[in-house]
C-alpha cells in the first residue's frame, strides 16, 4: 500500500503546519501496516532523523536552502504566502491569500527562479512546488520502493497507491506496469490514469478499515 498524506491521510487545512492525521486515521494506518507493507509518499520533509534509502537530490541541498531564504523574504509583505522548507523541496502555500493577488505571488516565485536554471516550478493544489530539474517524482519513488522491498519482479504482488496528486506520476507508473491500480481522492472529477477514485480523506479511512 502506498499513500500519500496531504488531502489524502490528511484533510487539507489553512496552515499546511497543521495537517495532521486524526486519531482514527493513524490507528487505520497502523492497523493496515500490520497485514501489508505499507508507506507514505510525500514530499513533506522528515523531522526526526531518517535513515533514507534514497537521496537523488542532496547535492541541490545549498541551492535549496539559499532560494528559501530568498523566497521568504521576497514574500513575507504578502499577506497569507506561507513558504514551506521540505529539505528537497521548496513549496508556496497560497490557499490562505486573496485570490487576485495569486498572480503576483506567482511572478514573484518566478523572478526568484530565474536565477537558479536547475530548479523548476510547478503547481498543485493552490500551492507553487519548485524543486530540482531531475527525473524524480512520486512514481519514480513507487518503483523505487517496490524494487528496494524486493516486490519489482513479483507476479503476486499488487501495489495500491492512493492520493489525490495534481501530477499524474504514481498513477501512471502503475497504469504502465499492468498490475495494482491507483485510487484518486478528490471531490471533483480530473483527468487521470487512477482506475478509481475516493472524495476525501474520511472515505478513505473508511475503505481501509
Amino acid at each position: 500500500m502506498f499513500l500519500d498524506y496531504d488531502g489524502t491521510l490528511s484533510p487539507i487545512v489553512a496552515d499546511p503546519d497543521r495537517a495532521f492525521m486524526f486519531r482514527k486515521m493513524r490507528k487505520t494506518v497502523k492497523n493496515l501496516a500490520k497485514c501489508f507493507p505499507t508507506a507514505i509518499v510525500s514530499g513533506r520533509c522528515r523531522d526526526k532523523d531518517t535513515e533514507l534509502l534514497f537521496q537523488p537530490v542532496s547535492e541541490f541541498l545549498p541551492m535549496i536552502n539559499e532560494v528559501y531564504k530568498q523566497l521568504v523574504e521576497t514574500t513575507k509583505s504578502t499577506p497569507g504566502a506561507k513558504v514551506e522548507n521540505n529539505k528537497f523541496c521548496l513549496s508556496v502555500h497560497f490557499r490562505c491569500m486573496d485570490e487576485k493577488k495569486w498572480s503576483e505571488l506567482a511572478q514573484q516565485v518566478k523572478s526568484v527562479l530565474k536565477e537558479y536554471p536547475k530548479l523548476r516550478l510547478t503547481q498543485g493544489r493552490k500551492v507553487l512546488e519548485i524543486r530540482p530539474t531531475i527525473k524524480w517524482d512520486k512514481g519514480k519513488a513507487l518503483e523505487f520502493l517496490l524494487e528496494s522491498l524486493g516486490f519489482a519482479d513479483c507476479t503476486d504482488v499488487f501495489p495500491v497507491y492512493i492520493g489525490d496528486d495534481r501530477t499524474d506520476d504514481a498513477f501512471k507508473r502503475l497504469r504502465d506496469r499492468g498490475q495494482g491500480f491507483g485510487i484518486l481522492v478528490s471531490k471533483f472529477p480530473k483527468d487521470t490514469s487512477a482506475s478509481y477514485s475516493l472524495q476525501e480523506p474520511d472515505e478513505v479511512g473508511f475503505k481501509l478499515t
